[in-house]
Order: structure tokens, then sequence, then C-alpha cells
């Protein structure tokens, strides 16, 4: 999940925002709304875009743009679920991987393909007969670590799943509860992905037994227990390995102050998963013709570019680019495990619940 520019929204902190922008330039015609100049983005609570950015598209469009936040990735899918034959808006944004089949099987979205779509990378493509959602960016849930913790103990730091649950490395993780936290379930679903259906509860008793400790959320395992954020160097935690981004690196560079050279975090490259952002029409949308161009420009350069500082994700569109922090700090992954979306709507429950008897016991 995605984190905003304080770099405090990964927690995904429950809660309801509305903002709302003025519009720029002329009047734009809908589809039966009241207001047809106005188009509504509903998302989760981590949504972030540069004003001038989103300006930008108010001044081409004619329409003005409200953001409607509505809680973590979860709870935002599921209230579009059930208020979809009378939807909070237009377009919806945030539906991941792991929740992508539930909001399709739930007819959340209808048909449209997005203008620039064909340049979307062809990994991050999914749906394809039907054109239900566009892929709008990526991010990777993996281990980060503290980098003088390791120097300082003259001990490498972990690379891979299978290292962590080695000996040396005994209660030195913290990561978050599957059941209730964006990055722990993906923490999750990365071991099933590597370790398979029958194996990844024998790992998960390893990873117990060599003192992993489970918190509710990112925001107390990252800025509380981990010993290589700011947030934890002030809290004094003492888990120099946590769940976390590959972009939480870079984060720590771009809003230190002063800006050190190098990050003072890693990532464990080896215990990625990777999850996809869609955005999509939603079923009984008010104004389709102003949605349809909202997701248009979702997919444009401008937009693609505006988001890794506004959301630490990385975009999908062929040729964007992102900052040079993260080119430097916090890359993507090249091999991070992954899962058909379909793969997680099958088993997704059932993984958490045999999780939590497994490591909450």
């Amino acid at each position: 999940m995605s984190t905003t520019k304080k770099f405090t929204a990964v927690a995904l902190a429950a809660g309801l925002g509305l903002v709302t922008l003025s519009a720029c330039g002329s009047s734009g015609s809908g589809s039966g709304d009241a207001d047809s100049k106005t188009v509504t983005l509903v998302s989760h609570d981590s949504w972030a875009a540069s004003k001038s950015v989103l300006k930008d598209f108010e001044k081409q469009s004619g329409y003005t743009v409200k953001v409607l936040k509505d809680g973590d990735a979860g709870q935002a899918v599921n209230k579009a679920i059930l208020t979809k034959e009378n939807p909070q808006g237009d377009v919806f944004f945030g539906v991941d991987n792991t929740l992508l089949s539930r909001a399709l099987d739930n007819g959340l979205f209808q048909s449209y393909e997005a203008k620039g779509s064909g340049l979307i990378r062809p990994e991050y493509q999914v749906d394809q007969a039907k054109h239900r959602v566009t892929p709008i960016d990526s991010g990777d849930i993996c281990v980060n670590y503290d980098k003088k913790y390791f120097a300082d103990h003259k001990l490498d730091p972990p690379a891979s799943f299978d290292d962590l649950v080695e000996p040396r490395y005994k209660n030195l993780l913290v990561t978050e509860n599957a059941a209730t936290s964006s990055p722990g379930l993906g923490f999750l679903l990365g071991t099933a992905a590597k370790y398979g259906d029958k194996g990844w509860p024998d790992y998960w008793k390893k990873l117990e037994a060599n003192g992993v400790k489970v918190v509710d959320g990112w925001e107390q395992a990252y800025n509380q227990e981990f010993s290589g954020s700011a947030g934890g160097k002030k809290a004094k935690g003492d888990r120099p390995l946590v769940v976390s981004y590959a972009s939480s690196p870079p984060a720590e560079v771009i809003y230190a102050s002063p800006k050190p050279k190098t990050a003072p975090t890693g990532v464990a490259s080896g215990t990625c998963f990777r999850q996809v952002e869609y955005a999509g029409l939603l079923s009984n949308a008010r104004n389709t013709k102003g949605g349809k161009a909202l997701l248009d420009f979702l997919v444009t350069k401008e937009f693609q570019e505006d988001m890794p500082l506004n959301m630490f994700v990385y975009p999908v569109l062929k040729g964007a680019q992102v900052p040079a922090e993260f080119s430097e700090f916090g890359p993507a992954a090249k091999s991070p495990e992954t899962l058909a979306p379909a793969k997680i709507a099958d088993n997704r429950d059932q993984w958490v619940k045999s999780w939590t008897s497994l490591v909450l016991k």
C-alpha cells in the first residue's frame, strides 16, 4: 500500500475526509449528474497528488475534482461494494491485487479502456477482455533493515525469506498483523507465493520460533519498533528488521533534515511481494464522461511522474521517470513474489485465518 507525502498514510488509519479542488477552464458535460462539471474520485486514505497536477486536469477537462477519502483500502473497497447501486463518486482508486477479485466479482466497475492504457507495462495488465480496471501504480512490500545495527554487530543483513528463520536473526524482525494490516497481509502473501499452499505454514512456525514480533499495524511497527527509522530512533525501537516498503529508504532520505548522503535503511530484496493498485469507473457513476476523462488523466505521464513523491509508489506507464532518490535508495524489486488476483481471492480468508491460529494463538 502506498504512502502519503508525509510518509504516514501507509499506516492506513481509518477515517473519512473530503477534499474539494476548485475548477479551472470551461464547463464539461456529464451523464445525468446534477452537477455535471464535477467528477468525484473515491479512494483510500493514502491518496495524494500535487494540487498543480490536478489543476492541470481541471483546466484541460473543465471538470472540478472532488476526492473522497474513505478509510484504509479494505474498508474503502467494502464500502464501495455496499453502495454500488448509489455510489459516492464516479471513479474508485486504490483497489489492489489483494482485493481485486472481490471488487470484480461484486460488479463494482463498468467497462472502460482508458486512453493511453496501451502504454502501461504488460505485466500489470489484467482483465483485458472487459477493461473494468486500469493499473495505476505498483509498490513492493519488503523487509527493511537498519544499516547501523548490522554494521555495529558485524552481521550481514538478511537477503531472503530463508535468511529470516536463521538463528543469527532471532528476535530481530517485527511485522504487522496480516488480519489488520495491508503490509502484514502482503508479507503473508509473499510467503505463500514463495513456499506454496502447504509450505507457508511451516515457514511461519519457523519464523515464530525465531522470535518474530507481530503488532497491529505499520505505524507501530515502523515508527515505534524499528530501530532504523527516524520515528523508531526517537521511540528507542529495538528491532532492526521490519516489514515495510521498498520505497521506505528513499523516504528516510527525502524527509530527513539535513539530508543524509545515503539511506540509513536498506531492503532485503528477496523478501518482496508486489502490490498493484487499480482504478475503475464505478458501475452506477453519475458522471461517466467526467469519470472517463479522469481515468485517462491517471495514466498520463504527468500524473504518473507526480505519484512517487506523493504516494511513494512506482508508475506503471512505460517511459515514466522516478525521482533520483528512488533509483538510488529504493529501486523496485527485480524479482518480487506475485500471486494472481484470483489465487488470492480463493485463498486469502483461509490463509489469514490459518495464519492467525498459528502466530497469534
